[in-house]
C-alpha cells in the first residue's frame, strides 16, 4: 500500500498544478509508463502545511551564494558593505596613484646607464697581424672571427678594427681605392658580414675606421677627376703649377706631413694636386658638397651593414685656406728653400681651419639617424690634436654633439716616466675635459712603440692596471695583454713588407697566440712580418695557465672593473704623486668600500699614506697586486712599500670619502655622477 502511494504522488502533484521534477528521471518512457499506470491508483487530493506568517516576516535574511542580482542589491546598499566598498575602492586608486609617482621619481633620479662605449673596455686590432685563416701569411677577416672567444675571454664587449678597405695598402692602408669594398688580403664582403654577425651572436660591438680627409690615387673618383669628368672635376684640391725641366714650382710652400713638397704634379691633367699625407694620397676637396655627400653615403652603407660606430681620424686636415699663403716657419731665418720637414711650418692654414668642425657635425648627425633604435647607439670617435683644448673641441658643446670622446694618447706621448709624469697626463685630459663629458685612455696603437719596447717591461702590468682603474673607458692594442713587444727592425726585410718597403712596422708584428711556429698566427710557411722571438714564452696559451701572468692580471682588472661600481663610474680623486709613485682613489657616494691605487712608475719607494688622508683606517686589504701572491694580504696604511713597476689595488671602509673632504676638492672628478642606495640597492643622481 505504501509502494502503490509513493507511485501515485508525482501524478497527484501533477493534477494540482505542481511542478514536476525530472532531474532524476533517466529514460522518460519508462517514466511515463510509470505515470501511465499510476494515475489509476487513488491518492489523497490536497496537501495543507500551516505556516505562521508572522514568523516567516521574523526571520532574517542573510547573504548566500549564487544570490540573483535583487537580492545583491538589498545587501549592497547596506552601509556596513558600502563603506568598506568604498574603502576598497580609494586604497586601489592611491596605491596606483603611489605606483606611478614611484616609478617617475625612480626615473627622474636614476642616473643615465652608461652605454656599451662606457661600460667596456676597447679592444683595438689591426687585421693585418691579428690571425691567418688561409696561409698566405696575412691576418684577416675570417682570423678575427676564429679568435672572437679571445675577447670575451678578456671580459671586452667592444672590438675597433682599424682600415680595412680595398686598398693599395700603403700607409697602412689608409688610402682607400674603394670605401665600399673589402681589400682582398682581408676577404670578402660574405666574410665581413659572416664577422659581424659572430660578434653580435657574442653580444659585442664593433667599431671600424673612416679616414675621410683623402683616397688613394687608385681610387675612381681620382681617375675621373684628372680627366676632368664631370663633377669630379673639383673632388680634389688642384692647382695650377709651373714645370720646367723636370722641376715642379708649386703653388705655396705647404709640406707634407710626410716630408717634402704637398703639391705633386700630374701629367693628366697638367696641374698640381694637394696631399698632406703620401704622394699617392691626394686630399679630398671638403669645401664641395658633392664630396661630403659622398662621406654621408659612405657612412650610411656600413652602419646599414649593422656596424656599431666609427673612429673617425685625420679630421683637422678636411680644410685648407683657399688662399694659398705660405704657411709661416718656425725658424724664421732659415732658408725657404731649405724647408722639407713638416715641423718646420705653422700649419697655420692647413689645419683646424674653420668650417671643419661642421662638418664633423653633420657627421653626427649622419650617425643619429641610425642611433633611435633601444640599444643600437652607435659611437662616434676621433682622433685629436696636438694642442689639448683645440682637442677638446671635438666633444663638441653642450647643445650640438661632436664626437663621444676624442681619442686620447697622453699616456702614450709621455717623453719620460715617473709618477709625476702618468699625474701630469691623467691630469691634463682631466682638467680640461668639458663638464659631463665621457674620458678615455691608452697606453698602445698601431703607430706607437709598444709598451715593453717603449718604458720596459717591468711596467706593463702597473701600466695595465692604470689603464683599468681610470675612469673612463680603456683601449687596448693587441698584445698589450701579454705584453708583446716591437720586434727588431733590423729583422724586418724587404720580403715582408713588400706591399711598403720604405716603412716598418715594429709594433704590427703578428699576435702570439701559442708556442708553436709563427706563434700560431698561421698555419703558412712565413707571416708578412716575422714573429717575436720571444713568442714561446709570452704567448696567450702559455699565460692562461700561469696564475702570475700579464694575461691573468689584465683578466682579473676587466673583472674587477665590470663588478664593482666606484671603478665603473665612480669619482676619482688623486692623492699623492712624486717621482716614484701615482696614488688616486676610486669612490661612490653613498657607498663605504673604497678601491685605492698605488701604481709604482719609478723605483722602490715607501709611503705614509694616513698621514697624506688622516680618515684611511689603519689597514687596507690587497685587491689586487701586480704580484698576485700579495692578493689578500693586510698592509699598513701608514708604510706602504711598492717595488720598480708594482701596482697595488687596496681596498678599504670609510664613513669619510675622500671627495668630501676639502682639502682635496681640486683633486677629484666624476664623469656621470651617481650615488648608492643601500636601501634600495640602486643608483641615484641627486646625492
Amino acid at each position: 500500500m505504501v509502494e502503490e502511494e509513493a507511485k501515485s504522488l508525482p501524478m497527484e502533484l501533477s493534477e494540482k498544478g505542481g511542478v514536476e521534477n525530472n532531474g532524476f528521471v533517466q529514460n522518460e518512457a519508462f517514466d511515463d509508463k510509470e505515470t501511465n499506470t499510476s494515475s489509476q491508483e487513488e491518492m489523497p487530493k490536497t496537501c495543507i502545511v500551516d505556516v505562521d506568517p508572522a514568523a516567516m516576516e521574523g526571520l532574517a535574511l542573510k547573504p548566500y551564494a549564487g544570490m540573483p542580482k535583487e537580492v545583491l542589491l538589498k545587501f549592497s546598499s547596506q552601509a556596513r558593505y558600502r563603506v568598506t566598498r568604498e574603502i576598497l575602492f580609494w586604497l586601489i586608486i592611491a596605491a596606483a596613484i603611489v605606483l606611478v609617482c614611484a616609478t617617475i621619481a625612480i626615473i627622474a633620479l636614476s642616473p643615465k646607464c652608461l652605454d656599451w662605449w662606457q661600460a667596456s673596455p676597447i679592444y683595438q686590432i689591426y687585421p693585418r697581424s691579428f690571425k691567418d685563416s688561409n696561409m698566405d701569411g696575412n691576418g684577416d677577416l675570417k682570423g678575427i672571427q676564429e679568435k672572437l672567444d679571445h675577447i670575451t675571454y678578456l671580459n671586452i664587449k667592444t672590438i675597433w678594427i682599424t682600415s680595412f678597405y680595398k686598398s693599395p695598402l700603403k700607409d697602412l692602408g689608409y688610402g682607400a681605392e674603394d670605401f665600399y669594398d673589402i681589400d682582398p688580403m682581408f676577404g670578402s664582403m660574405s666574410d665581413f658580414e659572416n664577422l659581424l654577425a659572430a660578434i653580435h651572436d657574442r653580444g659585442l660591438k664593433v667599431i671600424m675606421d673612416l679616414i675621410p680627409n683623402h683616397t688613394s690615387d687608385k681610387h675612381r673618383w681620382f681617375q675621373l677627376s684628372r680627366n676632368r669628368t664631370g663633377k669630379y672635376t673639383d673632388y680634389y684640391i688642384w692647382q695650377d703649377c709651373t714645370q720646367a725641366a723636370g722641376l715642379v714650382t708649386p703653388p705655396n710652400n705647404w709640406v707634407s706631413v710626410f716630408g717634402n713638397s704637398s703639391w705633386q704634379f700630374d701629367d693628366v691633367r697638367k696641374q698640381c694636386y694637394f696631399h698632406q699625407f703620401g704622394k699617392d694620397e691626394p686630399d679630398l676637396n671638403f669645401r664641395s658638397l658633392a664630396v661630403q655627400q659622398e662621406i654621408h653615403d659612405i657612412i650610411k652603407f656600413w652602419l646599414g651593414k649593422g656596424i656599431d660606430g666609427f673612429s673617425f681620424s685625420a679630421l683637422k686636415f678636411l680644410l685648407e685656406a683657399t688662399h694659398l699663403r705660405d704657411e709661416p716657419q718656425v725658424n724664421k731665418s732659415q732658408n725657404p728653400e731649405s724647408i722639407t720637414a713638416y715641423s718646420q711650418l705653422y700649419h697655420d692654414y692647413t689645419t683646424t681651419q674653420v668650417g671643419m668642425h661642421d662638418i664633423i657635425r653633420s657627421f653626427r648627425q649622419t650617425m643619429k639617424q641610425f642611433s633611435s633604435e633601444p640599444g643600437r647607439y652607435r659611437f662616434m670617435g676621433s682622433d685629436g690634436e696636438d694642442d689639448i683644448e683645440a682637442t677638446m673641441m671635438y666633444y663638441g658643446t653642450t647643445f650640438i654633439q661632436e664626437a663621444d670622446f676624442p681619442f686620447n694618447f697622453n699616456l702614450i706621448n709621455m717623453k719620460n716616466l715617473s709618477g709625476n709624469s702618468i699625474f701630469e697626463a691623467v691630469n691634463l685630459w682631466m682638467k680640461n675635459m668639458p663638464a659631463g663629458k665621457w674620458p678615455n685612455w691608452a697606453v698602445g696603437s698601431p703607430n706607437a712603440a709598444r709598451i715593453s719596447s717603449r718604458i720596459g717591461k717591468e711596467y706593463v702590468n702597473v701600466m695595465n692596471m692604470l689603464l683599468l682603474t681610470l675612469p673612463g673607458t680603456p683601449v687596448t692594442y693587441y698584445g698589450e695583454e701579454i705584453g708583446m713587444e716591437n720586434i727588431v727592425s733590423e729583422n724586418v726585410s724587404e720580403e715582408h713588407i713588400n706591399s711598403d718597403p720604405v716603412v716598418t712596422f715594429p709594433e704590427k708584428s703578428p699576435m702570439q697566440w701559442d708556442g708553436e711556429v709563427n706563434a700560431g698566427f698561421t698555419e703558412g710557411n712565413s707571416s708578412w712580418l716575422p714573429v717575436n722571438s720571444d713568442y714561446q714564452s709570452v704567448n696567450v696559451e702559455i699565460q692562461m695557465t700561469w696564475s702570475n701572468s700579464t694575461l691573468n692580471l689584465y683578466r682579473e682588472l676587466t673583472l674587477l672593473r665590470n663588478s664593482e661600481l666606484p671603478i665603473h663610474r665612480g669619482w676619482m680623486c688623486y692623492v699623492w704623486n712624486d717621482s716614484n709613485v701615482f696614488v688616486y682613489v676610486r669612490e661612490l657616494d653613498g657607498l663605504d668600500r673604497v678601491f685605492m691605487m698605488v701604481l709604482n712608475f719609478g723605483q722602490e719607494s715607501t709611503i705614509d699614506l694616513k698621514a697624506i688622508v688622516p680618515s684611511l683606517p689603519s689597514e687596507a686589504i690587497i685587491r689586487l697586486s701586480t704580484n698576485f701572491s700579495n692578493a689578500g694580504k693586510a698592509v699598513n696604511t701608514k708604510l706602504i712599500k711598492t717595488e720598480m713597476g708594482e701596482g697595488l689595488v687596496l681596498e678599504y671602509k670609510t664613513a669619510k670619502p675622500v671627495h668630501t673632504m676639502e682639502a682635496f676638492q681640486g683633486n677629484c672628478f666624476v664623469a656621470e655622477k651617481a650615488c648608492y642606495s643601500s636601501a634600495f640597492n640602486l643608483l641615484y643622481v641627486n646625492c
